[in-house]
C-alpha cells in the first residue's frame, strides 16, 4: 500500500476535540486518561493531495473571501457520476459549514414551530437536537432489530406520518450507528410513502463514500426523478477525507423552489460561500483522492473483521454484526456487563475507553456502544484489551 495507516499521529496536545482531555472530558464526567474511540474522527493523515493543495493556498500568503470556481463544482459532478453513477448539476450543488448546521437550516426552513420530524432510531443524535432545538416535535420510527441486521418497519413509518401529520423524514443513508447502508427498494419504498403523504425528506449521506465491497450505495439521486423534487440531498468530503475540521459540505437540491427557499435562509446568515481551503479539498479530493480512500476502505475492512475476530475469542457474549458502511462498530454489550453496573462507570472508570454510548443515539441504543475503528490497528487492539481486562 501506499500509504500508511497504521502510522500513529500524536492527537493529545493538539486542538483535536477528540483526543485533548481538555476537550473530552466534557462528554465523560471529567475524566482525562481515556483512550478516545468516540466521535466520527479519523485518526488517519490526510491524502497527500488534499495536503499539497492547502500548502500551496498557505503559500499564496493570502486568505480572503472566496467563491468556488468552475473547477470545483466540475469536481463534485465528476465524483458523483464516477463513485455513484449519479449526474448532478452544477445548479443544484448549495455549500454550506457543515452537514448538521445544514439540517438545522432545512427544518428553519421548511417547518413551522410545532411541526413533526420523523427520525429512524437509534440514530445520529443531531437528527433529534436539530427538531427539538428549532421547537418541532420528534416522532420515532424504531429499526427493526433482527440479530443485528436492522430493518425497517414500513408499516410504523407510514401509519407515524399519518397519525402526526410529519412534514419531514431526515434519512441516514448509511445508517450511523447501526451501518447498514439502504438497498434501492428500500429507500423507493421510503420515497413513494413520503410523496404521497406530502413529507420532505432530508437525506444525510455522509459517509456514502465508505462502503465496503460486498455492499452497494444507492444516492436518493439515483431514484426516479419524481422523488428527486422531494429531496434535499446532504454530504460532505468531511468523512470520506477526514477534513472535518475544513467545515465545508455540498448540498445537492435538484428542485429549483426548494432549492432557491434554501438559499434564502442562506443568505439571511451570510453563508454562501465556502471558505478558500474547502473549495481547494473538493478539487483535490474529488479529482486526486481516489487512490487514498481505495486503501483506506481495504484498512477499514480490516479493522473492521479485526473487531469480529476479537470478540468471538475474548468477548463471545458481545454480539457484533459487521458495518455495511461507515467506520463504526455497533455492539451490543447487553450480556456482558453486569446487570448493576452502569456503561459510564464501567468504561470511563474501569476499561479506561472514550466510546459513544448507545443511548446517546435513543432509548433502542440502551446496552450497546458506537466505537470508532478508523484508526491504527494497534490503538484499536490496545482499546479492546482494556475492555477485555476490566471484563
Amino acid at each position: 500500500m501506499k500509504y500508511n495507516f497504521d502510522e500513529i499521529i500524536e492527537r493529545g496536545n493538539t486542538l483535536s476535540k477528540k483526543w485533548n482531555p481538555d476537550f473530552y472530558k466534557g462528554m465523560f464526567n471529567n475524566k482525562t486518561d481515556l483512550l478516545p474511540l468516540w466521535v466520527a474522527d479519523m485518526d488517519f493523515k490526510v491524502a497527500k493531495p488534499i495536503l499539497d493543495s492547502l500548502q500551496a493556498v498557505i503559500n499564496h500568503g493570502i486568505l480572503g473571501y472566496t467563491s468556488p470556481d468552475e473547477k470545483c463544482f466540475e469536481a463534485i459532478i465528476h465524483w458523483n457520476k464516477k463513485r455513484k453513477n449519479v449526474y448532478v448539476k452544477k445548479e443544484w450543488i448549495v455549500f454550506t459549514s457543515g452537514v448538521v448546521p445544514a439540517i438545522n437550516f432545512m427544518v428553519q426552513t421548511f417547518t413551522k414551530e410545532g411541526d413533526c420530524i420523523l427520525i429512524q432510531t437509534p440514530v445520529y443524535n443531531p437528527f433529534r437536537l436539530a427538531t427539538e432545538n428549532n421547537k418541532r416535535k420528534v416522532v420515532e420510527n424504531p429499526l427493526i432489530n433482527s440479530n443485528g441486521y436492522y430493518e425497517i418497519d414500513f408499516q410504523d413509518f407510514e401509519q407515524k406520518i399519518i397519525d402526526n401529520n410529519v412534514k419531514m423524514f431526515i434519512l441516514c443513508n448509511p445508517h450511523n450507528p447501526v451501518g447498514r447502508v439502504w438497498n434501492k427498494e428500500e429507500l423507493e419504498k421510503m420515497a413513494e410513502i413520503c410523496l404521497k403523504h406530502n413529507v420532505l425528506i432530508i437525506a444525510d449521506e455522509i459517509h456514502s463514500d465508505l462502503i465496503y465491497k460486498e455492499h452497494k450505495f444507492h444516492s436518493f439521486l439515483s431514484l426516479n426523478e419524481k422523488y428527486q423534487k422531494n429531496v434535499l440531498v446532504c454530504t460532505a468530503l468531511s468523512k470520506t477525507f477526514n477534513i472535518a475540521g475544513v467545515q465545508t459540505s455540498i448540498i445537492i437540491i435538484p428542485d429549483e423552489k426548494l432549492r432557491e427557499s434554501y438559499r434564502t435562509t442562506l443568505a439571511n446568515v451570510r453563508l454562501e460561500n465556502p471558505n478558500s481551503f474547502g473549495i481547494e479539498t473538493i478539487k483535490s479530493g474529488y479529482f486526486h483522492g481516489e487512490e487514498w480512500l481505495e486503501e483506506l476502505i481495504q484498512y477499514l475492512d480490516k479493522n473492521r473483521k479485526f473487531i469480529a475476530q476479537y470478540l468471538k475469542e475474548n468477548i463471545p457474549e458481545a454480539k457484533y454484526r459487521l458495518p455495511e458502511g461507515t467506520y463504526l462498530a455497533w455492539i451490543d454489550l447487553k450480556d456482558v456487563l453486569p446487570a448493576n453496573e452502569t456503561m459510564e462507570d464501567f468504561f470511563e472508570n474501569k476499561a479506561k475507553v472514550a466510546i459513544d454510548y448507545g443511548t446517546w443515539f435513543g432509548k433502542e441504543g440502551d446496552g450497546f456502544i458506537r466505537l470508532n475503528f478508523a484508526c491504527p490497528t494497534s490503538i484499536l487492539k490496545k482499546a479492546l484489551d482494556r475492555i477485555k481486562n476490566a471484563l
